[in-house]
């Protein structure tokens, strides 16, 4: 009991007062230190729990993933050009045409200081240490794919959180299937960065081709 106590308590610490309380106006020095404290946080049980480390998936895990990631990737790409071709047709691919420099830094940029981070947190961290306390494994991944959202309220954006929300389901189940915070990763690099490519990056608050 005092363990489903304690690790709630720390959810509801890290994952929703934290993200939320940056909508506040308080200085961006305490911002900073406060994230800072609870990454280290979060390092340091990844480390004891010894999570932190680079692990190949199981081989028989790589051919059902890039058939359903390619398939799924196959859905984002035409609802997001789409989108991108009705709201906005002069940012479609216009990063990549105008400004390829700068479309390959943000690939690198997003997929290994950004993707990375955020999966061990979401996925390889929230998995081990909150599992336990919603025994019903969907509204677990549901719970998962709010907070993930929650996490990028600072942007203060609709569509963050509407994509952030659905990216989240789909890397909440990826994880869920493969326990592979390595195979969550590549999903994930994938759609955002398939996202940065179509044109939505100034939608996301990523540095455009103006």
């Amino acid at each position: 009991m005092q363990t489903t106590f304690t690790r709630g308590l720390e959810l509801l610490l890290l994952f929703v007062l934290l993200p939320v309380s940056y909508l506040l106006s308080y200085p961006t020095y305490i911002k900073a230190a406060l994230t800072l404290l609870g990454f280290g946080y979060i390092v340091i049980l990844l480390v004891k729990s010894k999570l932190l480390k680079f692990v190949l998936p199981d081989r028989s895990l790589w051919k059902p993933f890039w058939r359903e990631t390619i398939i799924k990737l196959g859905i984002v790409m035409i609802i997001t050009s789409l989108y991108v071709f009705w709201i906005a047709p002069d940012k479609i691919f216009s990063v990549v045409l105008k400004k390829p420099g700068l479309w390959v830094i943000i690939l690198f940029v997003y997929s290994f200081l950004s993707v990375w981070p955020q999966e061990i947190i979401y996925r390889t961290f929230f998995y081990h240490r909150y599992e336990c306390l919603i025994n019903n494994k969907w509204l677990f991944m549901f719970f998962n794919a709010i907070l993930f959202s929650l996490a990028h309220i600072f942007l203060k954006s609709f569509l963050v959180q509407l994509l952030t929300f659905a990216g989240g389901l789909l890397f909440a189940f990826t994880y869920y299937k493969t326990k592979s915070t390595t195979l969550v990763s590549i999903e994930h690099a994938i759609y955002g960065n398939w996202l940065f490519t179509v044109g939505m990056g100034e939608m996301l608050a990523f540095p455009g081709a103006n």
